[in-house]
């Protein structure tokens, strides 16, 4: 399995001692889903947390109309998991979806709690990681979903060029909380 780029990503927010790396490599495997092949179907308990080595994954919910509705999308370098159920031991609302083939680093929530416990580096790198992407990066995106419009938020979501051109409209539509035929009108303004 080749861990470069995960064990690169996990140094970035705190680094890790040759014996942590060890223990940490000994929970991990590598998965391939396909598109469209679920990594968590909401209901279920998270066992697993993730790391995206290619490909493009989305995480959502669905409405009691059946709709879906997308709140994240997650690219190649990013760490994945039902973070809410795992902390709560809940079954997750939300899933996790191949969203197009992709290749993860998987190791279980259970194995990854307990090196936690031994390992204070790996504690240090998890904290960080909490707080960079659950509560710094988290906090914009939800100020966001009450003051901006659909077309702010879409305006937004173009700066991520490489992300945007990866996904469906209806993927697009349903993160910005409007219909397909809506985002083909903000589209429309947005050229003219």
């Amino acid at each position: 399995m080749e861990s470069s780029e995960f064990l690169k990503q996990i140094n970035t927010y705190y680094p890790l001692s040759e014996e942590t790396i060890s223990a940490m490599m000994a929970i991990c495997s590598e998965e391939h889903y396909q598109k469209n092949e679920l990594l968590l179907e909401s209901g279920s308990m998270a066992r697993y947390y993730y790391f995206i080595k290619s490909g493009l994954i989305g995480y959502y919910t669905i409405d009691e109309a059946g709709h879906y509705i997308y709140k994240i999308f997650f690219e190649e370098n990013s760490f994945v998991a039902s973070t809410s159920a795992i902390i709560k031991n809940e079954p997750s609302d939300f899933n996790i979806i191949a969203l197009e083939d992709c290749s993860v680093i998987k190791y279980p929530v259970k194995a990854f709690r307990e090196l936690l416990e031994k390992h204070h580096d790996l504690a240090l790198f998890h904290i960080r990681y909490l707080e960079k992407n659950w509560v710094v990066k988290k906090e914009p995106l939800e100020v966001s979903l009450k003051f901006e419009t659909a077309k702010q938020r879409y305006i937004s979501l173009l700066e991520n060029q490489s992300l945007h051109n990866r996904l469906k409209q209806h993927h697009i539509a349903s993160y910005l909380g409007i219909t397909p035929t809506q985002l083909s009108r903000i589209k429309k303004e947005i050229k003219n």
